[in-house]
């Protein structure tokens, strides 16, 4: 059988979250199945280290797909020319973009519709292509997967999908993370934070991720708790945002907040594993892979309360309202007084972590592919 795949998004030194969903259920799926031809579309030249067996053919297809109006040509034109040539029988998406001009049978991952509820975070001609066309992929797909029950619930409710198409398939952890020595941690303190301990964020800086109230939240514990504790973000920019930048100039403490950028995964599981606590406190998420790296690392977590972020931390984490930058103080404050609690969210998060690896992501994916492909024989 042909199998085509979107992997577009397998980036050498590059993989963000939908990278590493594609990278790590991909990786599975073809050794498990060496009986099938998987092809591989790429959007530019590729690492070897992505084609994982000698059943995987790498395709690259033009133009690159990094902007609304190469989105249509490449989904509606490249692709489909791809599928004819190598006569595919099915097509995999990981990334939810799909091409509406091919009779291919197709299992969409649409990993969340946050434009659909925050359309002000994105600029106006992204935010045009995907409320006009995921609501097109979500009907022609043959079958969807999702990354929780939260975005399974909000896909069929916003695009009237029925439930019966859609798969949960969460998301796993990969196998770098994982508890380091109390020696390696003070290593990277002094590499990362002048050897002080830190409140960490993860993830790209647009306003969806709520970085504004975690400034805000983390002034306001400076001045309410005498410490060395300091403020890591780990992440780069997505899109301007002026609020972020007001507040953090108008800091009483934001000599205290370090810049990391973009930092390579082996260094990032590492600042993972030696901080204080993880404070990821998005307004929307699909999943929140934070979290979850964050559980492994045995670190205390302060996340938020709404979408999918509570399925995913269960009861492993202080979970606040976004919203309220007094909240998220608080947490900071209780994670900063009370070692009783910290060791206590460490505990339940070996417990909770357990529902969550990549092995199980890829055996659910390929469980909705063979519901996909069994449909109507």
């Amino acid at each position: 059988m042909n199998i085509a795949v979107n992997t577009r998004l397998l980036l050498e030194d590059k993989l963000e979250g939908i990278g590493w969903f594609t990278y790590e259920t991909m990786k599975r799926i073809t050794k498990d199945h060496p009986e099938h031809q998987f092809f591989f579309l790429f959007d530019r030249p590729h690492s070897e280290k992505f084609i994982f067996g000698k059943n995987v053919i790498p395709i690259v297809l033009s133009p690159q797909a990094r902007h609304p109006f190469l989105y249509y040509l490449y989904f509606e034109f490249a692709v489909p020319s791809a599928l004819r040539k190598i006569n595919a029988n099915y097509f995999i998406s990981t990334d939810g973009y799909m091409s509406l001009s091919t009779s291919v049978k197709t299992l969409d991952v649409i990993h969340d519709i946050n434009f659909e509820h925050r359309p002000q975070d994105l600029p106006r001609i992204a935010r045009y292509y995907y409320q006009h066309y995921f609501p097109k992929f979500a009907k022609k797909a043959s079958r969807i997967a999702t990354v929780s029950e939260f975005s399974k619930q909000d896909i069929m409710k916003t695009y009237s999908i029925d439930p019966d198409k859609i798969d949960v398939v969460y998301n796993g952890c990969n196998e770098r993370y994982t508890p380091i020595s109390e020696d390696e941690q003070h290593k990277t303190r002094y590499r990362f934070s002048n050897g002080r301990p830190y409140f960490l964020f993860v993830g790209s800086l647009n306003p969806r991720k709520n970085t504004k109230n975690l400034l805000l939240a983390f002034d306001e514990f400076k001045k309410s708790y005498s410490s060395d504790i300091k403020l890591l973000i780990a992440g780069q920019v997505m899109w301007n945002d002026s609020d972020f930048s007001d507040v953090y100039h108008n800091m009483k403490a934001k000599h205290e907040v370090h810049f990391l950028g973009r930092v390579s995964s082996a260094d990032l599981s590492k600042i993972i594993a030696s901080a204080l606590a993880l404070t990821y406190v998005p307004f929307f998420e699909g999943f929140g892979i934070p979290v979850l790296e964050a559980m492994y690392c045995d670190v205390p977590v302060i996340t938020s309360n709404v979408t999918s972020i509570p399925e995913v931390a269960g009861n492993a984490a202080i979970q606040v309202n976004p919203e309220s930058s007094e909240d998220i103080k608080n947490a900071m404050l209780q994670i900063a007084k009370d070692l009783k609690l910290r060791k206590q969210l460490i505990e339940h998060g070996r417990i909770q972590r357990e529902n969550f690896s990549w092995n199980k992501t890829a055996d659910k994916l390929w469980y909705s592919f063979e519901k996909m492909m069994n449909a109507g024989a």
